[in-house]
């Protein structure tokens, strides 16, 4: 028979289910993720460090889990709550090639506690209504005044510096694994607050080669590796708190050029001299509607973020460049002086659509654009 586990918000609702992946308790702010696959992916996103994920789509781990598939070394995630949760399974038994193990097991083996048999729909309306809140999974504690307490005593998203933690290994190269890649023939720093994988690939694809640099790293570092562009990651937390990453933006901003994603993105605007505030729910999905002011296409994306960057702090040298259709928020900046932009979705996409893919194509030509510039400036 299946361990029973509970998960206890901080406002006191609570939900009954089954234990799932890793035996025992965690807490953390939780959200709802809208994706319906990519489930892995989410699970392996940096960006859901300290956030306990709800899926609202009513079936998971029915295809799996491949190491292949895996956006970070392991999950950072606190904790996950499932509707309905396939478990049985080995090699061969899935439906995709690739995996080798089921999605519970690669849970357990990560030590990731979750909740199944949950009322998803429900638990999602609740924090839509309502906003993010704490909470905690246990099976070992079913006394509920005790969960509340627990849930009550965990410290807020806001204000909280985990980009530094996510984004703290060493200074490396990246190391494509993938075929047929382009010879490299630009060099990119991209400073990781908690970077996804697939942003090192897709900077691959186009041509470059790439060293990774940890949260903390300062503008006098960065410029000493003489790289051709600086890509600031995605990650998560709260981006107020992260004053040696605006400080070092500020000392690269004119110098080189930037591309922001997600946290990148709203730290950029804190170094503009911006504001950021907290969503009530967050963007997390891979359906949100973003339109793109200078072309009016629409583009489906892909994000995971509670904070936004406000468009009314920014200074006149950056034009608003993308607005989310659902909600009116800013979801992208560039500055009309100097080769930078920022997105607060995700071009990697993964998972996700590929609409905003060619964002990585243009960074590489903003790169050759000033590169080219700065031979003509030599030369006169």
């Amino acid at each position: 028979m299946a361990e029973q586990a509970l998960l206890m918000l901080d406002d006191g609702t609570c939900f009954e289910g089954e234990a799932c992946g890793a035996a025992g308790e965690t807490l953390g702010e939780t959200v709802f993720v809208t994706g319906m696959a990519g489930y892995q992916e989410s699970i392996t996103d940096p960006s859901y460090y300290g956030q306990i994920m709800v899926f609202t789509a009513a079936h998971l781990g029915n295809y799996g889990a491949s190491p292949l598939d895996d956006e970070a070394p392991k999950p950072l995630a606190a904790g996950v709550v499932f509707h309905d949760l396939f478990r049985q399974g080995g090699r061969g038994v899935f439906p995709h090639w690739r995996a080798v193990e089921s999605l519970d097991a690669m849970l357990r083996r990560n030590g990731v506690t979750g909740i199944t048999n949950v009322d998803t729909r429900s638990l999602a309306l609740h924090l839509r209504d309502h906003g993010s809140r704490n909470g905690i999974i246990s099976a070992l504690d079913r006394d509920r005044a005790s969960l509340l307490r627990k849930a009550r005593q965990w410290p807020s998203m806001q204000g909280r510096d985990l980009a530094r933690e996510a984004g703290a290994g060493p200074v490396r190269d990246y190391t494509p694994t993938e075929d047929g890649l382009p010879v490299p023939d630009l060099h990119t720093v991209l400073i990781d607050y908690g970077a996804k994988r697939s942003i090192a690939v897709r900077l691959a694809r186009q041509g470059m080669k790439v060293t990774v640099m940890p949260a903390t790293a300062r503008a006098d570092e960065v410029l000493a590796l003489g790289p051709d562009g600086v890509l600031l990651s995605n990650g998560p937390g709260d981006p107020e708190p992260c004053s040696y990453a605006v400080e070092c933006i500020r000392g690269l901003l004119g110098r080189l050029p930037v591309f922001g994603i997600c946290l990148g993105h709203q730290l950029l605007g804190l170094a503009l001299g911006g504001r950021t505030y907290k969503l009530p729910f967050g963007h997390h999905g891979v359906n949100h509607p973003v339109l793109d002011r200078g072309s009016g296409r629409v583009e489906i994306t892909s994000q995971n973020h509670g904070f936004c960057v406000d468009p009314d702090s920014l200074p006149p040298e950056a034009e608003a460049t993308h607005v989310n259709l659902n909600d009116g928020t800013l979801e992208g900046l560039r500055l009309r002086d100097k080769p930078v932009f920022s997105v607060q979705f995700h071009p990697e996409a993964t998972p996700g659509t590929h609409d905003a893919g060619g964002l990585f194509a243009r960074f590489r030509a903003m790169i050759l654009e000033h590169r080219e510039a700065l031979r003509h400036a030599q030369a006169q």
